[in-house]
């Protein structure tokens, strides 16, 4: 079956002497693997050097009893020139990247991932406060794949938690202080940090981009947000060291 669509460049392999296998995530199929012959010995062959974080338009020949499938056109959409001038905006940019790769299965259909990528991408090349933009994406995206803490309620009692309350990874949620538990994977969390979690996943991409979050408030968030990635996926997203 001949597929066409548009997708965002995950990760690139060498395939042999000439080839090369391009992941990508795309707006309708989710994460597509496909071979790109010949592009190595004729770059000219395709319309793209299908570097990573750019946006292509691509068709492909979609084998049934194959992930990886056979890529005939693949035409450079957009580029982000200005993420690639800067260093740090880049290594964000990468780190999106692998946690996509990580979060989302093959070929699973997520229209609000790729729209929060493009979001993001889009936003990166002219921010001046790359963490807040790593924050809420972390959050959309668990938010969206389905891997979202629950934060509305306490695990244990079900009541709401107003003060100050402690975070499973194990469980993923929060545990208020009057309910006993032995869980070695529990972290103190602040009510202001929640409040920040809460919000972004019940606002507008827009309106995330406008909070404003303290020092603490976003150390908490690092801290919580990469530890229950972590333990959720079973390994690190390893750019995650690059960023401050």
């Amino acid at each position: 079956m001949i597929v066409q669509t548009e997708g965002i460049v995950l990760k690139t392999f060498d395939l042999r002497e000439t080839s090369r296998i391009a992941v990508f995530f795309t707006k309708d199929h989710g994460r597509v693997s496909g071979v790109l012959k010949g592009i190595r010995k004729d770059p000219r062959k395709f319309g793209s050097s299908v570097d990573r974080f750019s946006v292509n338009d691509i068709v492909y020949y979609q084998y049934r009893n194959s992930d990886l499938h056979l890529i005939g056109q693949c035409d450079m959409r957009n580029y982000f020139f200005p993420i690639r001038q800067d260093l740090r905006k880049s290594m964000a940019a990468q780190y999106v990247l692998e946690l996509i790769y990580l979060i989302m299965p093959p070929e699973e259909k997520n229209e609000d991932i790729y729209a929060l990528m493009l979001d993001f991408l889009g936003e990166l090349q002219t921010t001046e406060d790359v963490n807040r933009l790593i924050h809420a994406f972390q959050i959309k995206t668990l938010l969206y794949s389905g891997f979202r803490p629950h934060l509305d309620a306490c695990l244990r009692c079900r009541k709401e938690v107003t003060g100050p309350a402690r975070f499973s990874l194990k469980d993923g949620g929060l545990i208020c202080s009057r309910c006993p538990m032995d869980d070695t994977t529990v972290h103190l969390i602040a009510p202001a940090t929640v409040a920040s979690i809460l919000f972004i996943e019940r606002n507008p991409w827009s309106s995330c981009l406008r909070l404003q979050i303290s020092g603490a408030v976003r150390e908490e968030l690092k801290y919580v947000i990469n530890h229950f990635l972590v333990f959720h996926l079973g390994k690190k997203v390893k750019t995650a060291q690059y960023l401050s």
